[in-house]
This record gives C-alpha cells, sequence and structure tokens, in this order.
C-alpha cells in the first residue's frame, strides 16, 4: 500500500515535470512566432506608411501646382482688367481735356455775348428812356398817372360790368324766390282752411225785464257798487230796454263779470254777499276754462313742455278778439300755416310751430303792460325760459325789430296770411282804406315828401323824400315828425313804422 502511493506520488512528480518542460517549450516557441510575426508586421507598416509618405507628397505638389496655375491665371485676369481699366481711365482723361476745352471755349464766347448783351441793353435802356420823355411830352402825363388813369378806366368798365351782372342775378333770383314762396303759401292755406267766423266777448247782458235794473242797482246802489268793486268792470244800466252793458279793458273780467251777472239774474237773490258768492264761483270757473283751453291749444298745435304761466295766458286769448278775430284761434291757425310753409322749407317745422302759437302772447297782457303787443309777448316767453329763436320770432313778426330767423320770417308771413282772409276780421273795406288813406296824408303834408306808401296793412308806412330838399338829418327828424302826429290824429291797432327814405339816382343810357 505504501509502495503504491510512493509510486502515485513519483508518477504525479514526474508529470508535473514533464508538464511544466512542455510548457515552458510550448511558450517559448509562441514567443519566438510572435515576435516574428511583430517584426514582420512591423516592417509591412513601415513599407505601407512609406508608400502613403509619397502618395500625400504628390498629392501635396499636385495641389500645390494645381494653386500655381489658378493664381496665374488670376494674376492674368486682373491684370487684363487693371490695363482695362487704365485704357478707360486715359479715354476719359482725354474726354474730359476734350470738354474742358469746349467749355472754355464757351465760355470765352459766353463772356463775348454778355458784354454785348450788356451794350445793347444800355442801348436800350437810353432808348426806353427817351421814348418815354417823348411820351410824356406828347402826352401831357407822367408815366404814373397814366397808369392810373388806365387803371381807373378798367375799375370803371370792371364795375360797370358787375353791377350789371349783380342787377341780372338779383332779377332772376327775386323771381325764383317769388314764384317758390307764391308756391308754399298756396299750399300752406290749402292744407290750413279754417273757419273765419268772428267771434267777441259778450259785453250786452240781456236782462227779463226794466223791473231787474232797479234791483240790479238796490238801495241805494249799494248792489251796483259792491258789484263792480267785486268784478273790477263797470255796469251800464242806461235806456236800453230789456238790456245792460258790461264795460272792462280786461276781457277775462268781463267774461267772470257777464258770468256772475247771469248767474245772479237766473237765481233772483241780488245783494252783497250773493254777488260775492256767485262772483268766487265765475272766477273758478273761467280760470278752469282759461287753464283747459290752453292746454287744449297747446295740444291741438302740437307744441308741449310749456310753462303752465304760458299755458294759462294762451287760455285767455280765449277772450281776446283783434277787429273781431278770435286772438287765440288766431294764433291756432297761424301755428299751422307757419309749421306747415317750413316743411316744405326744410326748416325747424317744431320751432315754425311753437313760436306761432306763441307770436301773440302779449295781447292777453297788453292791457297790463304798456307798449306793442309784440315786444310784451317776447318778454314774458323771456322771463318763462323759452329760447331765444322763439323769443326773436314774437319780438319780429310785426317788424318791432328786424328778423333774422327764417321762422321769424315764417311766422310773420303765417300772421299776414291768417289776419287776411275774407272774413278773418270786421274791419269792413271802406275804413280799411280810408285808415291808409289818411296815414299817407299826414305823411305827404310834410315838406320834401315825394312819394308816401303805407304797407303791411298800414303797419308800416314808407315816405319816399326828394334829397334834394331833405337830407340825412332832416329825414330822422321827419320820422319822428310823422311818428308824433300819427300817434295824436289817428287810432289803430298795435304799432306803425314810419321809414323815411332818402336816395339819389343816377340815370344814363348806351347808345
Amino acid at each position: 500500500m505504501t509502495s503504491t502511493i510512493i509510486v502515485a506520488v513519483l508518477c504525479a512528480v514526474v508529470g508535473f515535470a514533464l508538464g511544466y518542460v512542455l510548457n515552458r517549450y510550448v511558450i517559448n516557441a509562441k514567443s519566438a512566432r510572435a515576435a516574428d510575426e511583430a517584426e514582420r508586421l512591423l516592417k509591412t507598416a513601415e513599407k505601407q506608411a512609406e508608400n502613403l509618405k509619397k502618395e500625400a507628397l504628390l498629392e501635396a505638389k499636385d495641389q500645390i501646382y494645381q494653386m500655381k496655375q489658378s493664381e496665374e491665371e488670376e494674376s492674368k485676369q486682373r491684370r487684363k482688367e487693371i490695363s482695362a481699366l487704365e485704357n478707360r481711365l486715359v479715354q476719359r482723361e482725354e474726354t474730359i481735356d476734350r470738354r474742358a476745352e469746349s467749355i472754355d471755349k464757351r465760355e470765352h464766347q459766353i463772356s463775348s455775348a454778355q458784354g454785348q448783351l450788356a451794350k445793347r441793353e444800355t442801348e436800350l435802356n437810353e432808348m426806353f428812356e427817351e421814348t418815354k420823355r417823348r411820351l410824356e411830352h406828347i402826352a401831357g402825363m407822367t408815366v404814373d398817372e397814366a397808369k392810373q388813369e388806365l387803371m381807373n378806366k378798367i375799375s370803371d368798365e370792371v364795375k360797370r360790368e358787375a353791377a350789371t351782372l349783380i342787377r341780372e342775378t338779383e332779377q332772376q333770383a327775386k323771381d325764383e324766390a317769388d314764384k317758390r314762396a307764391r308756391n308754399i303759401i298756396s299750399v300752406a292755406i290749402q292744407r290750413v282752411a279754417a273757419d273765419h267766423t268772428a267771434e267777441s266777448t259778450v259785453s250786452v247782458v240781456h236782462i227779463p225785464s226794466d223791473e231787474m235794473k232797479g234791483r240790479l242797482i238796490g238801495r241805494e246802489g249799494r248792489n251796483i257798487r259792491a258789484f263792480e268793486q267785486m268784478t273790477g268792470i263797470n255796469l251800464i244800466i242806461d235806456d236800453t230796454p230789456e238790456a245792460v252793458v258790461l264795460s272792462s279793458f280786461d276781457p277775462v273780467r268781463r267774461e267772470i263779470g257777464r258770468i256772475t251777472l247771469e248767474t245772479l239774474i237766473a237765481d233772483g237773490r241780488i245783494h252783497p254777499a250773493r254777488i260775492e258768492e256767485m262772483f268766487n264761483k265765475a272766477e273758478r270757473s273761467v280760470n278752469e276754462i282759461i287753464q283747459q283751453t290752453g292746454e287744449q291749444a297747446s295740444f291741438d298745435a302740437g307744441v308741449h313742455n310749456l310753462h303752465p304761466e304760458i299755458i294759462k295766458t294762451l287760455g285767455r286769448l280765449r277772450y281776446r278778439t283783434s277787429y273781431g278775430q278770435n286772438v287765440l284761434k288766431h294764433s291756432l291757425e297761424v301755428s299751422w300755416l307757419a309749421g306747415v310753409m317750413a316743411a316744405e322749407l326744410g326748416t325747424d317745422v317744431a320751432l315754425a310751430q311753437r313760436a306761432g302759437l306763441l307770436h301773440d302772447l302779449g295781447k292777453a297782457i297788453d292791457h297790463e303792460i304798456e307798449g306793442p303787443h309784440a315786444v310784451i309777448g317776447a318778454d314774458l316767453a323771456r322771463r318763462l325760459g323759452e329760447s331765444q329763436a322763439i323769443v326773436h320770432a314774437i319780438e319780429a313778426h310785426h317788424g318791432d325789430v328786424e328778423p333774422s330767423t327764417v321762422e321769424a320770417v315764417l311766422v310773420m308771413a303765417a300772421d299776414a296770411i291768417s289776419a287776411a282772409r275774407p272774413g278773418a276780421r270786421r274791419e269792413t273795406l271802406e275804413s280799411y282804406i280810408k285808415r291808409l288813406e289818411k296815414l299817407e296824408a299826414v305823411a305827404n303834408a310834410h315838406k320834401g315828401v315825394e312819394k308816401t306808401y303805407a304797407m303791411q296793412a298800414g303797419r308800416e308806412i314808407r315816405v319816399m323824400v326828394e334829397p334834394t330838399i331833405v337830407n340825412d338829418e332832416d329825414a330822422v327828424v321827419l320820422a319822428r315828425d310823422i311818428a308824433q302826429e300819427i300817434e295824436a290824429e289817428l287810432e289803430y291797432p298795435g304799432q306803425i313804422r314810419v321809414m323815411v327814405v332818402r336816395e339819389s339816382r343816377a340815370v344814363d343810357y348806351a347808345k
């Protein structure tokens, strides 16, 4: 057993030694082969590197050659371009030299021509002065005088032509305006066809019998005194059978008195206490009627936002007449006429209607305030907040001031149309003509008056005077004298405008 182990160990040792020897041999052999291979590869690499180096050198030489060729070609091209530029510059220099020579020649010629022109100018000036002296000697006037005379002649001719043109244009405009105005007025009259039954406030009260007169007077006149004191009107009891007369400048008071008296007569109980009671009832009734009438008039005319005091004043016009024409109905008609004409002309219809309705506002209070009713109405409208356009139309509708708006002119026209309709006013044709003739006669009686024309239904009188007799200062005095004489001798409604016209005319004929 032991020998077996020893043999095994020996075999192992021998095997190990053989393996080691064999391994060293193999390793050495591989190392030798690797070294040979490395040497061979190194030589190959050196050869390849040498070949690559030669190839790179060849390529570099080739590129350098090509670059040299390119640079030489570019240099040749640039030399050619530079040569061409030099040739062009030389040509330009030659051209400039030639032009400079030409300019020098022209300057010399111009200098010579200027000298000749200066010489000729001097000669012409001398000739002009000599000619001017000869002309002045022949004409007998200087140049400035001749220019002024020529300008005056031209100016006169232009003025004459302009005056002729202006007259023709004005005449054409007047003809067209008259035609248009007639058309508008006819349309307005056709659209507003109101009735014209003349109404007036009643001033005569009928009584059942003459015995009632004694009861109205009362014991020692106490009833009539109480009535007159309460109503503010005069009760006239005369020999007129079965009638008594109420007299007052205030139509509203007269209406209140009429209602009071008729109520007392119907009741039969006439004494101061009863008179006061009936008067208070009549006053309340009339005030209600006035308020309702003013509101209805505002509604009928299409005019709104009126001040309450204006509405009340409008209602008072129900009891106011002018030549028998009811002023409230007249105001409504003027409002409608002015509105229609404003619509035809394309102006402010609402403004024209409002101004037409309020134009106679002053007639409701003209017995309380002194002055023309147009001015009184304008002041009232201004005080109660109406616009300046409305105020102007009111105060201008009778020519107290010159109208400056279209609406003011329309109100004037509508007022004249309404008042001039047949049956609108009670004034007879005979009395109307007599009043106008009296107006003209008053003016014609003065020295220097050539002709007189009564215009605008007698509200304006135009006096033509002889300019050689009446000068401008005399014309002012004459207008004042005629106005004072009219105030003293005539009775008329409203006011009359006196216009004195003094003009000089120069007439010539072209043959």
